[in-house]
């Protein structure tokens, strides 16, 4: 059986045109599951077979209870279970959240309980902003009510609203039998068709018994209690991950700047030695000129690491909030390229670069792509011997434009791939030779990469060269885009 109702009505506004209504008190959703929890506990406990009207939301914690009374209780109770039409469907609606969520009934079709009745409520019904538990029986009547004060979302026209489920909640608990008389009078004068929705010789119990009262008021301080505990457990352990985030973050921190501090004593060690040395009174010119040469080496190092970590912390500041732009390979590859070619030149190196004009565009932090293309052609340079090569190749691969960087240098040894893009990790190939640098150009390469939504790849093997591949996403994959519109 099915009932609908022809007009609107809210439970609220009903309960609140009675003559000196209840007050309703602000409390939060846990609060209304514990008074639901404590009524269901009491009803269980006494037996008491009961007509329910419901509406709550549809969440499995809360539809329990439900199926706990009707399981314990058996064919004796019946419970209407209150719906929202939707008029596109023909089915039941979420309502005002627009998703399943807050205000989506009990399915009867798909319930293992049979005694429930649907009670089809109009579309667009005042229902949707409110929740309620119902009780009806000769030993105790009840009613249990929730109504939530919408709030218009911002920068929006529709009439859609906020459904935040910490939201407090103005709700309402009584046993008065006037006031749910006046709930199921409203109930029945909009019902179609007119039929009785509970039997005539029904009768209210003008005084609840106190026994039951005081049963009733044990249960809801047992179940607020046990609800608080839950919340406190909640809490505590979002704390807790709160301060393993923090103190991971504080050792990765003390980490890095083990890390510096290293980096730079390096180049410090150096330049000492080198004083010392130069004071020693037996010095010939052509050692003198070799240790000066250490100092100024390693003066340049410092600078470099300096630079460089200057760089790679003003870029994670600023790269969170950066937006993306679109670029075109062609604009930015073949500059760098002849920017490089007089040292290529001079290393006898063959450099050369394929960049198809007809290659769409693609999203990059301003001014990144120039210094991905640096860092990347700036090493492949770096580490191939003279006479070497070094090729720079773009082509499209379905919504990303592939960017290589292949070389016939001194490759990476396999143990050290994962370690390439790790913060002043350089290439060595024996114990004395080092190829200076600050090690963080890898590290910014990735870094500007992560941020447009592209990545890196890199294939080498030791003594015969390495290639490092880029996937920059196209101007085409609006997903980038629009995930860069809502992080500003």
């Amino acid at each position: 059986m099915n009932v609908s109702l022809t007009k609107d009505l809210s439970v609220y506004q009903l309960v609140m045109g009675v003559q000196a209504p209840p007050k309703p008190l602000s409390l939060s959703p846990a609060t209304l599951l514990s008074l639901v929890r404590a009524q269901i506990d009491l009803l269980i406990e006494q037996q008491i077979a009961a007509t329910l009207w419901v509406k709550l939301p549809p969440e499995k914690v809360w539809q329990l209870e439900l199926a706990r009374y009707q399981s314990s209780v058996g064919t004796s109770s019946l419970i209407y279970t209150c719906q929202i039409e939707d008029i596109n469907r023909g089915t039941t609606d979420a309502g005002d959240e627009g998703e399943r969520g807050e205000n989506t009934p009990l399915s009867p079709s798909s319930s293992s309980f049979p005694h429930q009745i649907p009670v089809y409520w109009p579309p667009h019904s005042q229902l949707r902003r409110e929740n309620f538990l119902m009780v009806l029986s000769a030993e105790f009547c009840s009613l249990i009510l929730a109504h939530r004060l919408l709030k218009k979302r911002k920068n929006q026209t529709s009439e859609k609203v906020s459904s935040n489920k910490n939201q407090p909640l103005l709700i309402i608990t009584t046993v008065e039998g006037r006031i749910i008389q006046q709930v199921l009078n409203g109930i029945q004068q909009a019902l179609t068709p007119s039929s009785p929705i509970i039997s005539a010789d029904f009768i209210y119990p003008t005084v609840p018994e106190p026994a039951l009262m005081n049963q009733l008021l044990a249960k809801q301080l047992l179940r607020q209690d046990e609800i608080n505990r839950q919340i406190v457990s909640v809490r505590t352990t979002k704390l807790q991950q709160q301060n393993q985030e923090l103190q991971n973050k504080e050792e990765q921190k003390d980490e890095y700047l083990k890390n510096v501090c290293q980096e730079l004593r390096i180049p410090l060690t150096h330049m000492k030695t080198a004083l010392s040395l130069l004071n020693s009174p037996n010095l010939k010119p052509p050692q003198r000129q070799r240790y000066l040469q250490m100092l100024n080496t390693q003066c340049d190092r410092q600078n470099s690491l300096i630079t460089g970590l200057l760089d790679l912390v003003q870029l994670e500041r600023d790269l969170e909030g950066t937006t993306l732009e679109s670029v075109r390979l062609g604009d930015i590859v073949p500059g760098v390229v002849s920017t490089y070619q007089p040292l290529a030149q001079e290393k006898g190196i063959m450099l050369a670069y394929t960049v198809p004009t007809e290659l769409p565009s693609v999203w990059c932090v301003s001014g990144g792509l120039r210094q991905i293309v640096i860092n990347l052609l700036h090493n492949s340079i770096k580490f191939t011997p003279n006479g070497g090569q070094v090729w720079v190749r773009a082509r499209l691969q379905g919504d990303y434009v592939q960017l290589e960087f292949r070389d016939t240098g001194i490759g990476i040894p396999e143990s050290e791939i994962p370690k390439i893009f790790d913060r002043f990790y350089r290439v060595r190939t024996t114990a004395s030779e080092d190829y200076g640098g600050a090690g963080l150009g890898l590290t910014i390469v990735q870094q500007l990469l992560l941020r447009c939504g592209g990545s890196i790849s890199v294939k080498s093997k030791l003594n015969e060269g390495s290639t490092f591949v880029l996937q920059l996403p196209t101007v085409g994959d609006r997903s980038v885009a629009s995930a860069t519109e809502n992080e500003s």
